[in-house]
């Protein structure tokens, strides 16, 4: 089976913490093009917008669209000096202006939704494979993603796919990863992603063929 997987970086732009001269994000998952994942697995890169009105028409469109089997969007954080495994997204508290200078008038993503969405991958067994693998990078576990577009973002792939994406938050790059390092990462992540989800399938076929 080949196994689609969408990867969302976001656009450069003002966020919470500053302009960002340089996107890492963007720069990461150029370097994991460049790296690729496994044979049986379709890569695609879609860059996002830092809005909340394009993110909100964006993010259904391309899962009704494309019904990929994980999708992964990548940010980058100010405050990070780790790759950042993201456990879930926020539904309320959106009160940052985006690029657009706009706010939503609710302060939340999807209104009558419920506060908080999880992942369905289990953000803590990759951490702890990717970690065993020795990779010059740390990478942690996180369940505030920020409540500005990057959670918000989160939130509405979460809700749209049924728990079926993943938010990876990088450094800047040189604080204090290369290139080069962030790519390696997200390679590995994501393929330990895509394994623990599909074990995860199997196990819930195997208890519905029971």
């Amino acid at each position: 089976m080949i196994s689609s997987v969408w990867i969302f970086p976001s656009l450069p732009g003002f966020g919470p913490f500053g302009e960002h001269a340089v996107n890492a994000s963007w720069i990461a998952v150029q370097e994991l093009e460049k790296l690729g994942l496994r044979d049986d697995v379709d890569l695609h890169v879609y860059e996002v917008p830092v809005e909340y009105q394009t993110v909100q028409r964006l993010i259904p469109a391309l899962w009704k669209k494309h019904s990929p089997q994980l999708v992964v969007h990548v940010g980058v954080s100010g405050m990070a000096t780790t790759v950042t495994l993201e456990k879930c997204g926020h539904n309320v508290g959106y009160k940052g202006l985006d690029n657009c200078r706009f706010c939503p008038g609710s302060q939340c993503c999807v209104e009558g939704g419920p506060e908080c969405i999880d992942s369905i991958i289990d953000m803590d067994t990759v951490c702890r494979r990717v970690s065993a693998l020795g990779l010059d990078v740390t990478v942690t576990i996180s369940k505030d993603a920020g409540r500005y577009l990057c959670d918000f973002t989160y939130y509405t792939s979460l809700y749209q796919s049924r728990g079926r994406s993943a938010f990876v938050h990088v450094p800047p790059l040189g604080k204090p990863y290369t290139a080069e390092q962030l790519g390696r990462a997200l390679q590995a992540i994501i393929e330990e992603m895509l394994d623990v989800l599909e074990h995860s399938e199997d196990k819930i076929n195997c208890q519905h063929e029971h």
